[in-house]
């Protein structure tokens, strides 16, 4: 497929991109120059790009394709649009990492011996964030549940990382994902089903858009289970998938993904978090995971645990 309509601008200092939505309130924005120094990387700049959610395929294909010809646009960070953007650009690609070809999603863009590559950085980075607050040996020890709000990219990451990850003996007994759409969940129910079988977890997927019915699966879980809210609500769009009246699990864990914006569900969980003993997390550890890998891969240097701890040092700087 050919774009003639397209046009490439041509960057005259390295470039990465952000895909995001409202790229400017991003910490990356803040961050990037100071990991520039540290990782020694010039001149090099990262560009916003504010893409609609569920926009038209031509303005994530445009994006793409602005790094496939331009020399000097090295790549890109891909947040809210992962799947979208594969579905898109597929054929723009040269390779597609195992990763993204299992997941159907690219949160990475780079580009080696001219080739240009997708990459899902998520499944790895998800089970870090999450392993930094789940103690080991918890869901073998206690048979919690997961109540995975949203079933995009984020989420099939997550139920990658479970199966795949995770060992046999130390996995949730079920994960339940809701999504206001039907396609989404039949796309994670098939892959599940295909590719992540014999996981010994126990798999519901629940198409709502009512925040009471979230409410009601919430008060079912039981004790020691986490909710994730990975809907893009407090930050993409307003409000949060659950009521003021939602009651979080005893003794369990609350998984905002989200960093920054109104951050609805995680002042839900804030206010509930001393009677009901809840672990509280936001996005922060899950960003700053992602986003030094795909700038690591970007500009092709190694993020080594000792340069991952100047970075974050940082980004909490200027957070």
């Amino acid at each position: 497929m050919t774009d003639p309509e397209f046009t490439v601008t041509r960057q005259d200092t390295p470039t990465a991109y952000f895909f995001g939505v409202t790229t400017a309130a991003s910490s990356s924005r803040r961050m990037f120059p100071l990991w520039a120094e540290i990782l020694g990387l010039g001149q090099a700049q990262l560009i916003g790009l504010d893409l609609p959610l569920n926009g038209p395929p031509e303005v994530y294909r445009r994006a793409v394709y602005q790094i496939k010809h331009d020399p000097l646009s090295l790549g890109a960070v891909i947040t809210s649009h992962k799947i979208n953007t594969l579905t898109a650009a597929r054929d723009l690609f040269d390779h597609l990492t195992p990763e993204a070809e299992l997941t159907g999603e690219v949160a990475s863009i780079y580009k080696r011996d001219g080739a240009l590559i997708g990459h899902a950085v998520d499944p790895v980075t998800s089970g870090q964030a999450m392993s930094r607050f789940i103690p080991g040996g918890h869901w073998g020890r206690t048979q919690a549940h997961i109540l995975c709000l949203g079933a995009g990219g984020s989420a099939t990451a997550i139920a990658v990382y479970l199966c795949r990850t995770l060992p046999p003996d130390d996995r949730p007994a079920r994960v339940i994902f809701v999504n206001r759409t039907r396609s989404r969940l039949e796309s994670l129910r098939q892959l599940i089903a295909e590719r992540l079988s014999g996981s010994g977890i126990a798999f519901d997927f629940v198409e709502n858009s009512d925040p009471a019915v979230n409410d009601r699966l919430m008060t079912a879980l039981p004790p020691g289970s986490l909710v994730i809210n990975a809907t893009g609500m407090g930050k993409d769009t307003p409000g949060s998938p659950i009521t003021d009246a939602g009651v979080f699990p005893q003794d369990g864990f609350a998984w905002e993904l989200n960093y920054r914006g109104a951050l609805d569900f995680l002042h839900q969980a804030e206010a509930q978090a001393e009677r009901r003993r809840l672990t509280v997390v936001d996005g922060w550890d899950y960003f700053l995971l992602g986003w030094s890998t795909i700038i690591g891969q970007i500009f092709d240097v190694p993020i080594t645990p000792e340069v991952y701890d100047r970075l974050a040092q940082a980004a909490a700087a200027v957070r």
